[in-house]
């Protein structure tokens, strides 16, 4: 590659890592080119030399976002085991993406909720459409392989591995990092494996019947 093409690539690089830290810290209330630039260490005019404007750098960073999340899907494929085993294992992997990058998808999602326009919403979509297809692909294979039930969609599944995520990561961002996640994950994906593999909780199941026997006025 010529030394020019890989400078740019570098400085593009570099620009869209500093645009995702300010986005972190800030919220994108506070994304500014000229913070940009400065992180960066080059001027504001310097970096329309790489990007056309700010959306298109957010552009750039939404697809560093979306490689990461394709990257630990194939990370978790990756592992031995059958199916269950590689979304235990992407669960685990999309948390650690998350705490690594904690805050820029929370609001990246919120500002497409809020006051993106109608492009920057398809663009986040896409992303997680995108996202939950390769779960859906995954499930699907332990489905053939009779390792996860087929009774349910593999979209469904994969939307609900997605809703165990997101209320944990979210929380965890509001909270400055304090929650404790361990617990929740850890209960939220034992029923889980219980849903993909289609047994009863049973546990729960003996509780609940148990509650139902409790003469009104007993002792709780």
């Amino acid at each position: 590659m010529p030394r020019l093409k890989l400078e740019t690539r570098i400085r593009r690089d570099q620009i869209a890592e500093a645009t995702l830290a300010v986005v972190e810290e800030h919220g994108l209330a506070g994304l500014s080119v000229a913070e940009v630039a400065r992180r960066v260490g080059i001027t504001p005019s310097a970096l329309y030399r790489h990007y056309p404007s700010m959306d298109a750098v957010l552009d750039a960073v939404l697809e560093r976002v979306r490689e990461r999340l394709h990257g630990i899907v194939a990370q978790a494929e990756g592992g031995t085991g059958d199916a269950v085993a590689a979304l235990r294992r992407l669960l685990t992997l999309h948390l650690a993406l998350i705490a690594g990058n904690q805050a820029f998808f929370p609001v990246l999602l919120n500002d497409a909720f809020q006051s993106g326009g109608l492009a920057r919403r398809r663009r986040v979509f896409d992303v997680i459409a995108g996202y939950l297809a390769r779960v859906a692909a995954l499930i699907r294979g332990g489905q053939e392989a009779g390792t996860i039930r087929g009774d349910v969609d593999a979209r469904t599944l994969a939307m609900l591995f997605l809703g165990i995520v997101q209320p944990i990561a979210m929380l965890r961002v509001l909270s400055g990092g304090r929650l404790e996640v361990q617990r929740p994950l850890r209960e939220g994906w034992s029923l889980y494996e219980q849903i993909l593999r289609g047994s009863a909780p049973r546990r729960t199941a003996r509780a609940t019947a148990a509650r139902r026997r409790k003469p009104p006025g007993g002792p709780s």
